[in-house]
């Protein structure tokens, strides 16, 4: 049996300022090509269908179009809710979509059904566990101890009483612990979030989305995997291949998987240089069309730069100084040594950064000086 596992679609999502739906329709109709090529016998959605709980009706829409062209090839498409989705409107008209082979996960109510498919060796059982976390989860086990999302995910596949005998694929939507994480994710602060991979040990495959980096965890043979986002969606995300993943399940034990490529109909990049040099020489690396981070490194600040960028760059996303003031700034790796220093010595090389190595005036040494001792008498 073939899977096609991918995740993340975040329907309806902004870069910046820019609407995404035409670049998302675009990657939409890349996968159904795919998929005509590779001839899975399912498809899985982990989660994060639409970027917002509440959509456009631009991003329903859209989503609309997808789910026809899937349930025209006759496959069963398996979906389960991910942490920006409203799992009620995900599911509404559910049991309808079942007639087309549909399956979306259910709010969860405490208890998990499998989808049950079929191939040559026998039955495979597909569990579609929506986003959970501690609040959602707690109601349904008052006799456990909740505190967090491995507690969450501990309670609710210990109830579903998988049988680890027989051949098991679980679609989740979960942080899983050593995770590659990217800027564009919604994530808590601390470890509150972060589960376990041994709690998946029972299924042959893990169908993993939330995020958006597509990763091996857990396992060395890629049999735990989330298949990442489409697009990108973030500057941390470049030099990230995104692709669709496909596992073939064999007998139990014999589980393969690969990937395919998928290529965005606009490419992000990165500009690099002085403002005068980007607008006379244009993209060098990509087309005007495509989209655009832009480091400067000018050491003083153009008037409207990002405005008259745009005029060369329609889709610049975002643009940033990178000069000796801002590495000042974000400097932060040697705290000892700057600790050995006195504030007038430190105010001395900010000074030097500022002015492109000009010294401070002795007058305005002395100012400084003054304002210090003005202070201290303050504190004291």
């Amino acid at each position: 049996m073939k899977l096609m596992h991918l995740s993340d679609l975040h329907i309806g999502k902004r870069l910046n300022d820019f609407s995404l739906l035409e670049d998302q329709k675009y990657i939409f109709t890349q996968m159904m090509a795919v998929m005509d090529r590779e001839q899975p016998d399912a498809v899985l959605i982990a989660g994060d269908v639409y970027d917002r709980s509440v959509p456009s009706s631009e991003a329903m829409a859209l989503l609309d179009d997808l789910l026809n062209d899937l349930a025209d090839r006759g496959k069963p498409v398996l979906i389960i809710s991910g942490n920006h989705d409203s799992a009620e409107r995900l599911t509404f008209a559910g049991r309808f979509m079942e007639r087309c082979s549909i399956h979306v996960s259910p709010v969860y109510d405490g208890h998990i059904e499998p989808v049950v498919l079929s191939d040559e060796y026998g039955e495979v059982k597909i569990w579609l566990m929506p986003y959970v976390c501690p609040d959602n989860a707690a109601r349904f086990f008052p006799g456990e101890s909740i505190r967090n999302a491995d507690d969450a995910a501990a309670a609710v596949i210990g109830a579903m009483g998988v049988n680890p005998a027989e051949r098991n694929v679980i679609v989740a939507h979960q942080f899983i612990a050593g995770g590659t994480t990217s800027d564009s994710e919604r994530r808590n602060i601390g470890t509150l979030e972060d589960v376990r991979a041994e709690l998946f040990d029972a299924f042959d495959y893990v169908a993993l989305g939330h995020l958006h980096r597509p990763q091996d965890i857990g396992r060395k043979d890629g049999t735990m995997r989330y298949s990442g986002t489409p697009l990108m969606y973030s500057r941390s995300e470049l030099g990230c291949e995104k692709t669709l993943t496909f596992t073939e399940l064999g007998p139990k034990g014999s589980v393969s998987v690969y990937t395919v490529p998928l290529q965005p109909v606009h490419r992000i990049h990165i500009a690099r240089g002085l403002f005068d040099e980007l607008m006379q020489g244009g993209p060098e690396n990509g087309a005007e069309d495509d989209y655009y981070y832009i480091d400067l490194t000018d050491e003083d600040d153009i008037p409207n730069a990002a405005a008259r960028l745009r005029e060369r760059f329609p889709r610049l996303l975002a643009m940033r100084y990178d000069n000796r003031r801002t590495r000042f700034f974000a400097a932060v790796d040697a705290p000892e040594e700057a600790e050995q220093k006195q504030p007038l010595e430190l105010l001395a090389e900010l000074y030097r950064l500022v002015h492109q190595d000009a010294e401070m005036s002795e007058e305005a040494a002395g100012f400084v000086r003054e304002t210090m001792k003005k202070v201290e008498g303050m504190q004291s």
